[in-house]
């Protein structure tokens, strides 16, 4: 007999806070979670508005408490082999470089054990470095669910211990874009705190005093009305550390649910502001952020190999709304 267990979330609208559906809410609110999973949820009085069992369509109001409980099966004995389209840019002996969509998990962890990168790769090629267990076959490094663009994959130990130590030395380059709330000061600079989990909310980070280093160089592409186009550079590599840097100097990266990115971070919010947002939140799914550009020393030529990839085609569509805008 399968055992089912169950994760339980709960969450209190604020104040200030626009009416939105609940099934819009809780998807950007839940991680890794999809808007036909939260209907299905609701529909199956899995989740209650104030101790009641409301519609996915039901607006939530400042002060609803939302409570949640998502039914979670235990992890399969092995990690099964999917054949998922994989994006390749690049493949040798040694490594694999992947532009990995937004909506796609890096390796099986709790509550996502299927449909990972790792369950594409082992379908693709039996050929990965074991130098983790088989939930992390060749990978050397991640990114978050949300956020697309490149990851470098090593099909072998010593490839695999020859990245490691890059990324260990901080001499990996990496480059992301992203489209973020507001303006910059100045046109380039850095942005450079300790970042640690966050005391308020264990699932999320932070700017906090006990953290490790974080630094982060930005160079301003193009500026819009209310957001702008930034290039940022990573010196470290910390859990999300792009988006908690640019919510802590108040431009949180546009639309990320987990750091401020949906609500509106402009002064003049007007009521065709307000309209033209969520215009644009309906394009923009997730975090308007993509590791573009991706740099390192190939184990076996010794050489600096670079690669780079277009913007996904959200960001490609929210850019070309708001050029369209500059220009009206």
């Amino acid at each position: 007999m399968e055992i089912i267990t169950e994760k339980k979330f709960r969450f209190e609208i604020p104040e200030g806070k626009r009416k939105e559906r609940l099934d819009v809410f809780l998807t950007h609110a839940i991680e890794n979670s999809t808007r036909t999973k939260v209907q299905n949820l609701i529909k199956n009085q899995f989740v209650q508005v104030n101790g009641k069992f409301v519609k996915p369509s039901y607006q939530l109001n400042p002060g609803d408490i939302v409570e949640v409980r998502i039914p979670v099966k235990p992890r399969p004995a092995h990690t099964i082999p999917e054949p998922i389209p994989l994006n390749i840019v690049y493949e040798d002996n040694d490594v694999i470089i992947i532009n990995k969509p937004a909506g796609m998990v890096v390796h099986p962890a709790l509550g996502n054990y299927t449909g990972t990168l790792v369950n594409a790769l082992l379908y693709y090629t039996q050929n990965l470095s074991r130098a983790n267990d088989v939930e992390r076959a060749g990978i050397v490094h991640r990114i978050d669910k949300n956020t697309s663009g490149l990851l470098v994959v090593a099909k072998n130990d010593i490839a695999y211990a020859k990245i490691a130590k890059q990324f260990s030395a901080h001499s990996i380059e990496r480059e992301y874009w992203a489209i973020v709330w507001g303006h910059f000061k100045s046109p380039e600079g850095v942005i450079e705190t300790k970042i640690g989990r966050s005391k308020s909310d264990r699932k999320k980070f932070a700017v906090v005093e006990d953290g490790k280093v974080a630094i982060t160089y930005y160079y301003v592409l193009e500026e819009f009305e209310y957001l702008t186009l930034v290039r940022l550079k990573l010196k470290t590599g910390r859990t999300h550390q792009i988006r908690v840097h640019l919510s802590h100097i108040n431009l949180p990266v546009f639309g990320d649910p987990t750091y401020g990115g949906r609500k509106i971070h402009y002064s003049n919010v007007t009521t065709r502001i307000k309209q033209e947002v969520e215009n644009l939140l309906d394009i923009m799914k997730r975090q308007a952020l993509h590791a573009k550009t991706l740099g390192f020393i190939h184990p076996s030529t010794n050489e600096f190999v670079k690669f780079d990839s277009d913007l996904p085609t959200d960001m490609q569509l929210l850019l070309k709304k708001l050029r369209e805008k500059n220009f009206q």
